[in-house]
């Protein structure tokens, strides 16, 4: 019999980055637990990490570079296949200049530190302003408040959830999630132990999520007024006398004068939040030993979405909560990513998008726009797209727009494992290996975490003959676009040169070298559960990348922002409409994840949720199957009455919509759902910085014809 073997990794399909413990037997992985000896997910595993053999496993997985013929899709050579990409991206760039290229990366890049070290070497030799990614989805409102009030987009407070007493969660679900931008494996018994201290979790959400069926409260809010209401809080936290902020703030005078007007009442009447749990709310939180606002996904995908993010700061400011045990504070990984410049401070509104004029930030404009930019002819249309693991046309606003967008590219070119409803449009198709056949290092979740750790995940299977890991994909084509394009040599040819030849382990070990913790790739595989570098720790002010070193609470650009909004934020919404949210589940991270059997079984996950007052009002029953439309397009699918839904509020969940020609996604199309982003407006975003509004979509739900 043959022997078994013991590995220990991570997962990397979701923040989480849980710790697991892989058993194999004659090169196959039989069994896959959490470790226990982890120091940050401490053995939790939820259904994500069970699925990893089923992507790697995958009969739709691709394992050889595809090109679109006239005949279909044919397999061709690695070489064939990078030299065809090289080449059309040169004469593409030629012809019409360098934004006439886009490059639309999705969220699994951030989970692969060989894409993080290798992807801006190639990425960067295009030159071009026409970069999108995930993060203008549902993550800039974050990054650019950060930008303002602590002077780099990077300087993300995380709650302190093992020491806080007082958790309030906006627009986030944790317990599905495992946290996002707050890297909290095993959420549950974290949530446990806050209350089994006398801890409190207050949950605000349009929707009765997993999370706020657990927690010791939760409130309705209705859909895109999440803004009002935190303004609300900070009002009360003032009025009542009960502001403690940090020396080293400014700026609190300017903002108690421009949320005077968010009163209790005023606010009530908007939000459906009464205006006596507004009062309390308030004072609870500035009187626990030890608060932490926490608002994600839903306050970002609003209208007012940076207003949102601006908020949260204010309470957590203004109560002295942030940089403080129990409170929020930041992190101080081994890999510094702030400190090293690994990601750069940021910049606003240094160009605007051709079309519309939406504002840049840090290098990227919102995904809101791509299609226009597709769309619309003139100098710099988009001629050609580059996408890595990323599926736009179900995960972006007006997904139906984009779709037909894609048709008319003259090239495009995707880093993916599938042929998927984004990729069907590519003219060349470059499968990387699967998170089991490459080692990694979470660069970025680390620096999230609730705790200060690090672990190297060594590759726990071998890859495919002939297969390439995204660093090498990225490498080889930054050699030969360098190649192709020619021009006079510069010093970034040389760094291109060297580093192009340096594998992720190589950069990342000299990044840990030079750490606050002096680690090294060597270290961490000698220690395979990983290494507890300890509790979030008070690192204010000195950590602050403003000028002054100091937090700017109120600055102009967001007092300006307010002001234009004041009027929207302090009128009711229209009686009788109903307002679309999204929502998440454990078992569905990403569209892709859809086809791994193992994450698509169970109940259907796809419906519309809607409370039972509102489906009578409209002569529509449970389980029947309804058309829901809004001003972009419309969908079909199945409806499931819920009182876990504020009444006024549907919900329809992300990444479904599996239903397109020209895919192989066998799993998933069995049951295809309704894309959300058919029904999501790509007109309908935050004023400031131009994330789509995908919470609070106006729509009709009527019986399918």
């Amino acid at each position: 019999m043959t022997e078994d073997v013991v590995r220990f990794g991570a997962c990397n399909l979701c923040e989480a980055i849980c710790g697991l413990r892989f058993t194999l037997r004659d090169g196959a992985v039989v069994d896959i637990r959490g470790d226990v000896d982890d120091p940050l997910s401490r053995g939790h595993i939820c259904p994500k990490a069970l699925a990893l053999t089923d992507v790697r496993d995958d009969p739709d997985r691709l394992r050889r570079p595809l090109r679109r013929t006239a005949d279909g899709w044919r397999e061709i050579s690695w070489d064939a296949a990078l030299d065809e990409v090289a080449r059309r991206l040169v004469e593409i760039r030629r012809a019409h200049g360098s934004n006439a290229v886009a490059v639309y990366l999705g969220n699994p890049n951030v989970h692969n530190y060989g894409s993080l070290t290798h992807g801006p070497l190639f990425l960067g030799q295009l030159r071009t302003r026409n970069r999108y990614s995930a993060t203008s989805v549902d993550q800039l409102p974050h990054h650019l408040v950060s930008y303002w009030l602590y002077g780099h987009q990077f300087l993300l407070p995380v709650p302190d959830i093992d020491r806080t007493t007082y958790f309030l969660v906006l627009g986030a679900n944790p317990l599905a999630s495992n946290g996002s931008l707050m890297t909290v494996p095993d959420f549950r018994r974290r949530l446990t132990d806050l209350q089994g201290r006398g801890g409190r979790m207050v949950v605000v959400d349009p929707r009765r999520t997993e999370s706020a069926q657990v927690a010791d409260e939760h409130h309705f809010v209705r859909p895109g007024t999440d803004a009002a209401l935190l303004f609300a809080l900070v009002r009360e936290v003032f009025h009542q006398g009960l502001a403690r902020p940090a020396d080293y703030v400014d700026g609190l005078d300017s903002a108690r004068e421009a949320v005077e007007e968010f009163t209790p009442e005023r606010v009530a009447a908007v939000t459906g939040v009464p205006a006596a749990d507004i009062r309390r709310i308030a004072a609870e939180f500035a009187a626990a030993d030890g608060a932490a606002c926490y608002g994600r996904v839903g306050l970002s995908t609003q209208r007012h979405g940076v207003l949102s993010q601006w908020g949260v700061q204010l309470l957590n400011l203004v109560t002295g909560n942030l940089d403080r045990p129990g409170g929020t504070l930041l992190t101080s990984p081994a890999v510094d990513i702030v400190g090293r410049g690994l990601i750069g401070r940021g910049h606003y509104a240094k160009w605007r998008s051709r079309v519309r004029g939406l504002p840049e930030f840090g290098g990227e404009l919102p995904v809101a726009v791509l299609a226009e930019e597709m769309l619309t002819p003139g100098d710099g249309q988009i001629r050609a797209l580059v996408t890595s693991a990323g599926n736009p046309v179900l995960s972006t606003p007006n997904g139906g727009q984009l779709d037909r967008a894609l048709d008319g590219l003259e090239f495009m070119v995707s880093v993916d494992l599938y042929l998927n409803e984004t990729t069907r449009h590519a003219d060349i198709i470059l499968p990387p290996t699967t998170a089991l056949e490459h080692d990694n290092y979470d660069v970025v979740f680390h620096a999230l975490a609730v705790r200060n750790t690090a672990r190297y995940s060594p590759a726990i299977l071998e890859p495919p003959a002939d297969s390439r890991h995204d660093w090498q994909i990225f490498g080889e084509l930054a050699r030969r676009y360098r190649k192709m394009w020619g021009g006079k040599r510069t010093w970034r040819d040389l760094r291109l040169a060297v580093q192009s030849r340096l594998r992720p382990d190589q950069l990342v070990d000299l990044l840990l070298r030079t750490g606050a913790h002096r680690l090294s790739t060597r270290a961490l595989r000698r220690r395979p559960h990983g290494v507890d570098l300890g509790p979030l720790k008070p690192a204010l002010p000195g950590a602050l990348r403003t000028r002054d070193r100091r937090v700017h609470a109120a600055p102009a650009e967001l007092l300006a922002a307010l002001d234009a909004a004041r009027a929207e934020l302090l009128t009711p919404l229209g009686d009788g409409e109903l307002r679309l949210v999204g929502r998440r589940h454990l078992r569905s991270n990403n569209s892709w994840m859809h086809n791994a059997p193992r994450l698509a079984k169970g109940r259907p996950r796809h419906q519309l949720l809607m409370h039972p007052d509102d489906l009578a009002a409209r002569g529509l029953a449970d389980g029947q199957r309804v058309r829901v439309a809004s001003r972009v397009g419309a969908v079909e699918t199945e409806v499931a009455a819920s009182t876990d839904m504020m009444p006024g509020v549907v919900s329809l969940p992300h990444g479904w919509g599996h239903d397109r020609p020209g895919t192989r996604l066998t799993v998933a199309a069995q049951r295809a759902g309704a894309s959300v982003n058919d029904l999501t407006d790509d007109a309908e975003v935050d004023g400031v910085v131009g994330t789509a509004a995908f919470s609070g979509v106006i729509v009709t739900v009527e019986a399918a014809g």
